[in-house]
């Protein structure tokens, strides 16, 4: 964080950075780049059942609008006036699925998280609908395959499972949004007047939005059974939505608005054909900028949206390779499992062995997604000898981020025929250095990190900031500061690299095809599902029956 000084700054632009594990306000000077303060708060997550992720839309917001506040108690602190402050960009989670009573301004039911699995059976039913069962069947349109992970699934099974959510519906009342809508459309005022809108980003992340038209698809709103009207109005990633209806920052623009892994794009400054970033958070995503043109993955990768920074600009579209479970894991570590009490004691596991020892963890909590898109796929621990211990699996959970991020840029190398010379980073986890020199070993290329991780945030606040009404951030590359950065280069041979990612590969196939949407009465077997036990135990009752009746 800099260290701010008093007096005057020029323009500051502030970014909202809505995630799966935390919400977090920063602000940056607009001239600079420079992080001048920020506040962040965990989010709680939650799991009422096997595979279920849910976290409350309420919590979410009042989570904003603590960090804005704090954010701004701080920036006084430091003699920087709030004043400054032009505008206001927000980046979040993806996918994650709300519905709200416009009426009341309450959530209906809990937002299904990006990671939720409930809806795999959902998924099934669908694809009974499609000919041939095919998963890509509307992959043209949407750049996407028919997966759980993507938001109008979700708001099918809400549509079919909460009667709260159809009464609403029926009456005219609901409103359906991804975290960026939900945020927007309350920080504008919500029940009283709330701006009801998406950008480009998100809206791609829904299996309803066409890529090509980018406008929302009757067909196939039709085919998912959404209907039109609940959904909001899509714009472009930097333009002014409305403005902040209270708190510290009341009046301020909110004028910038991209999905979590397209504002990293932006913010590494990734605005050319072929290049690309890798994001370390809660899951892992590789993005490549393909220009003008929507390149379909022949691979295993998504087609997306990349931006459209204003109402009269191009949009980009990008490769996207997703990783459902990379900083997850090592909190999985940590919460579940005991093994270490902080993210940073992982590392220090792991350095202490240097090697996962022939252990390999395929952390398959959610299914595979790219390049596999394989629901069935559950995690395992294999290799396991007496030798093994805590140490072990902590470098494998590591060693594991890296291989599936692996196998993500090789199928981007195959579908763009160019092979990546090096790989951009950010995100939480590159703070973690053991795991950028595994990264840099298993992809045998040089990992390049910048010195300014906040490049998520860095993204919204660039295009807020350069939105026209606002115009304090240019956008052109010859007005960009140098970035410092850290560079991870190789350090092991490629066959010794080779050998571990075939190991690998070997323990993916093993965790594939463990689940089945089979259902389970209260997920308990009953001791009369084995005959001989039966047998024993009716056999053992008729003879206890017998003997009383014989002594009587």
């Amino acid at each position: 964080m800099a260290e701010a000084r008093g007096g005057a700054m020029g323009p500051l632009v502030g970014a909202i950075d809505q995630g799966t594990s935390s919400t977090r306000f920063l602000v940056f000077n607009a001239k600079t780049a420079e992080l001048l303060s920020y506040h962040q708060v965990e989010i709680q997550q939650k799991f009422p059942k096997e595979g279920w992720v849910e976290q409350d839309p309420k919590e979410i917001l009042h989570s904003v609008y603590e960090c804005v506040e704090k954010t701004c108690e701080k920036l006084k602190q430091l003699n920087v006036d709030i004043a400054s402050i032009k505008a206001v960009g927000v980046c979040n989670q993806r996918e994650t699925t709300v519905v709200w009573d416009k009426q009341t301004g309450e959530p209906l039911y809990d937002a299904l998280v990006w990671l939720d699995l409930r809806t795999q059976s959902t998924v099934e039913r669908l694809l009974k609908k499609i000919p041939g069962n095919n998963k890509s069947f509307f992959k043209n349109k949407t750049g996407l395959p028919l997966s759980t992970y993507f938001s109008a699934v979700k708001l099918c099974w809400l549509l079919d499972n909460v009667k709260e959510v159809r009464q609403a519906v029926q009456e005219r009342r609901a409103l359906f949004g991804t975290i960026d809508t939900w945020l927007i459309w309350s920080l504008t005022g919500g029940k009283n007047g709330g701006i009801h809108c998406t950008d480009v980003t998100n809206a791609s992340r829904t299996m309803l939005f066409n890529i090509h038209s980018l406008e929302w698809d009757t067909e196939l709103c039709k085919f998912f059974g959404i209907p039109m009207e609940i959904l909001p109005k899509v714009r472009s990633s930097s333009e002014i939505y409305g403005l902040m209806s209270s708190g510290a920052l009341t009046g301020v623009p909110i004028s910038g608005c991209l999905g979590d892994q397209s504002a990293a794009l932006v913010g590494q400054m990734c605005f050319k054909d072929g290049q690309a970033k890798n994001t370390y958070g809660t899951g892992c995503f590789l993005l490549c900028n393909t220009g003008q043109k929507p390149s379909i993955s022949e691979h295993g990768l998504l087609t997306t949206v990349a931006y459209k920074m204003g109402r009269d600009k191009p949009v980009y579209y990008a490769l996207e390779g997703s990783v459902a479970i990379a900083g997850a894991v090592v909190r999985w570590l940590r919460d579940n499992l005991g093994i270490a009490k902080s993210s940073s004691e992982v590392e220090k596991l792991a350095a202490e062995v240097g090697t996962s020892y022939g252990c390999y963890f395929v952390p398959a909590f959610s299914g595979l997604y790219a390049p596999y898109w394989e629901p069935s796929a559950r995690g395992i621990i294999c290799g396991l000898t007496q030798f093994t211990n805590k140490n072990h699996i902590a470098f494998a959970a590591l060693e594991a981020v890296c291989f599936q991020t692996r196998e993500i840029l090789d199928a981007m190398n195959k579908d763009s025929g160019i092979p990546l010379k090096q790989l951009q980073v950010d995100g939480g986890m590159t703070n973690n250095k053991i795991l950028m020199q595994l990264q840099a070993d298993i992809l045998c290329i040089p990992v390049v990190k910048p010195s300014m991780p906040e490049t998520t945030a860095l993204g919204a606040a660039m295009a807020a900031g350069a939105a026209e009404g606002v115009g304090v951030w240019s956008l052109n590359p010859a007005d960009f500061t140098a970035v410092t950065s850290e560079r991870f280069e190789p350090q092991i041979n490629p066959e010794e690299s080779e050998y571990r990612y075939t190991r690998w590969k070997k323990a993916v196939q093993k965790s594939m095809g463990w689940e089945t949407t089979e259902p389970q009465v209260d997920g308990e077997t009953s001791i009369f599902c084995s005959l001989p036990l039966g047998f024993f135990i009716m056999n053992s009752l008729l003879m206890l029956i017998g003997a009383k009746y014989i002594s009587g």
